[in-house]
């Protein structure tokens, strides 16, 4: 047994959990770490040696990160709480949409800031993308800022609001279905290192990046944002801009680590796998319609469940397309093209002409 073995026995892990983690016995007599060293997971190299950088890519959006950088109390709410107190302000309909819609969220926002804390940080064995997970939780930490922002302007429930991942079925359906996906790789038993468990971690990474910030964020951005552009809710709107914003590149990056994973593990994406994958994927957008059946039983102006529908097929086609797969439904048009221009946000805003802030003062995003 090395000093290596021996220290990390002595802690209770085993030398390769060491390693995975950067809690490690530190070896005195290890080589310096090259780049051709460093991989997504299973990597023996040091994860505490961010240089050399290997894979560029997380560490642009790491710095695109930053240069988004806002918060939800730069965004006055005095429109949206006129207009929540009005009694002609809003419809019955457009005001359950509103309230599920933040119900949803700030449960959301939290199991993808536990899934990134608790178990991807711990498996993702690469420097720099351990760089842009620590940008993301942070990111997480500001959206859930946000819908305690929202909810205390507009005086809401607080208890109604909070408790609506464990009250309202539609959205229980939907934590649920994540949590599964996350339970084994939070044990802290459970390590990489072999085809069964590298391929609950692509899992995952899967249903949380592809799945949860990349299908069901959609319906909810949709519905605020037609909101917005009809001049009702514009602060909350705003926030949900800057949200999606964030939400891009998280998705982005997300995709990136997992083609990066597959790219190196060539093995683990085998033909019952990509079907297990299309099997989510598919579920994971039947979810979604009855969530958006739920918050929108009758539609209001431009919006309905049925085009959410359709915007729902629309977004699972184009996230199989990321993952190399074939579609999981017919082709069909976008019924918001809107949604894309809403979301730029390069220009500079003011707000009530007292401050003026640019955000992502480098570079370009793709969205959707």
């Amino acid at each position: 047994m090395t000093m290596l073995d021996w220290a990390a026995n002595e802690a209770g892990l085993s030398p390769e959990a060491g390693d995975a983690t950067g809690l490690g016995a530190i070896d005195r007599e290890g080589a310096r770490v090259s780049v051709d060293q460093k991989r997504m997971i299973n990597c023996r190299a040091d994860v505490n040696q961010l240089l050399p950088l290997k894979y560029r890519w997380a560490w642009e959006k790491y710095l695109s990160g930053c240069n988004n950088h806002w918060m939800p109390t730069e965004i006055s709410m005095q429109a949206d709480i006129a207009l929540w107190q009005s009694k002609e302000g809003l419809s019955d309909d457009e005001r359950r949409s509103v309230k599920r819609n933040l119900g949803f969220f700030a449960a959301s926002e939290s199991l993808v800031a536990n899934n990134i804390v608790l178990a991807i940080y711990r498996h993702l064995t690469n420097p720099e993308c351990r760089q842009y997970l620590l940008r993301q939780a942070f990111e997480e930490a500001v959206h859930t800022h946000t819908f305690q922002y929202i909810v205390d302007s507009l005086g809401l429930d607080e208890g109604e609001l909070f408790n609506m991942y464990r009250e309202v079925p539609s959205i229980t359906d939907k934590a649920a279905w994540a949590l599964k996906y996350t339970q084994s790789l939070s044990d802290p038993d459970f390590k990489t290192g072999t085809p069964e468990t590298d391929r609950a971690f692509l899992r995952d990474l899967i249903a949380f990046y592809v799945v949860f910030e990349g299908m069901w964020f959609y319906t909810g951005f949709a519905q605020i944002l037609s909101l917005g552009r009809r001049g009702k809710m514009v602060g909350i709107a705003e926030q949900y801009q800057y949200i999606l914003r964030d939400e891009s590149i998280h998705l982005n990056f997300g995709i990136d680590v997992i083609n990066q994973i597959r790219f190196e593990n060539p093995g683990l994406w085998t033909e019952a796998f990509e079907a297990e994958i299309r099997t989510m994927l598919e579920e994971a957008a039947l979810l979604e319609v009855a969530y958006a059946r739920d918050t929108m039983p009758r539609g209001f102006l431009g919006l309905n469940a049925e085009l959410c529908e359709q915007y729902m097929h629309v977004i699972a086609n184009r996230r199989c397309a990321q993952l190399g797969l074939q579609p999981l439904f017919p082709e069909a048009e976008n019924p918001f093209p809107w949604m894309s221009e809403t979301m730029d946000l390069k220009k500079e805003k003011n707000f009530f002409e007292t401050r003026v802030i640019e955000y992502q003062t480098g570079g370009s995003l793709s969205w959707d």
